[in-house]
C-alpha cells in the first residue's frame, strides 16, 4: 500500500485528538516512569505499527545501506511529536540490533 494512503486511512480512523492525546500519554507515562501504564501505551503504539508494517510490506533489511525507515516516518507524520517518545527511539534502536546480528552471523 502507498505511504500517503496508509497516512490517509490512519488519519481517518484516529481523529486528530486522539493521535495527539496518545502521544501526549505516552510521553506522560514515560516522564512518571509507570511502567504498567507505560507497557499499556505502547502496546497500543504496537498494534498501530503493526499493522503499518503490514501495509507497507515491509521487511527486515539485511543491511543498514538497505533500510527501509518508511514506516517509522508514516508512524511520526500520522502521530504528532511521537519522534520524542521513548517508544520511537526504541524502534531505530532494535532495527539497528537487529541488522547487526544479521551482519554479525554473515562474517
Amino acid at each position: 500500500m502507498q505511504k500517503e494512503k496508509i497516512i490517509n486511512e490512519l488519519k481517518a480512523q484516529y481523529s486528530r485528538d486522539l493521535r495527539k492525546q496518545l502521544v501526549k500519554t505516552i510521553l506522560t507515562n514515560e516522564k512518571n516512569d509507570d511502567k504498567t501504564a507505560v507497557e499499556q501505551s505502547y502496546n497500543l503504539m504496537n498494534q498501530i505499527f503493526s499493522y503499518v508494517l503490514k501495509e507497507c510490506n515491509w521487511t527486515m533489511a539485511t543491511t543498514s545501506k538497505n533500510w527501509d525507515n518508511t514506516p517509522l516516518e508514516i508512524m511520526a507524520e500520522i502521530f504528532p511529536k511521537l519522534g520524542t517518545t521513548q517508544w520511537y527511539k526504541e524502534q531505530g534502536l532494535t532495527a539497528k540490533k537487529n541488522i547487526d546480528v544479521e551482519m554479525g552471523q554473515d562474517q
